[in-house]
């Protein structure tokens, strides 16, 4: 027979796992254990299907819960573009050293050399400035 005492004990668990393991996950599955430890204080002959059934719908809905709260309120960071290394480019100029050529070309932004691509031909020399990025081709159009 599972008893309040074992629902705390594995959500501890399951919290405790959640600062080990990276990943946001475990958290909910132990609130909801926990959750269903407090029902069992009221409630203490609840059969062991509809005690894991109230897990399984309560760790579903604190994750849905916090999924939808978390899209409401992202986080906001001083550095948004740090991981989308090609956004950091757009609305910078720059020369070309090479030709756009069919509209596809290249050039040289601080130690990385990026394909770029444009509507237009443009000879070296050109100024132009980066509008957008799709991967790693940068949009350009002449400045």
């Amino acid at each position: 027979m599972i008893e309040f005492w074992h629902w705390g004990i594995a959500g501890m668990v399951l919290l405790i796992l959640e600062m080990v393991v990276s990943g946001f996950f475990l958290i909910w599955l132990g609130v909801a254990a926990l959750a269903v430890g407090l029902l069992m204080l009221v409630f203490p002959f609840m059969f062991w299907h509809l005690q894991l059934t109230i897990w399984a719908v309560l760790s579903l809905v604190s994750f849905l819960g916090w999924r939808a709260w978390r899209k409401k309120n992202p986080v906001e960071s001083s550095e948004p573009t740090l991981n989308r290394r090609g956004e950091q480019y757009v609305g910078r100029h720059f020369t070309l050293e090479e030709p756009i050529v069919n509209g596809l070309g290249k050039i040289k932004v601080d130690d990385s050399t990026w394909k770029i691509q444009a509507t237009d031909d443009l000879p070296a020399g050109s100024q132009i400035v980066v509008t957008a990025t799709e991967g790693t081709v940068l949009k350009v159009k002449p400045a």
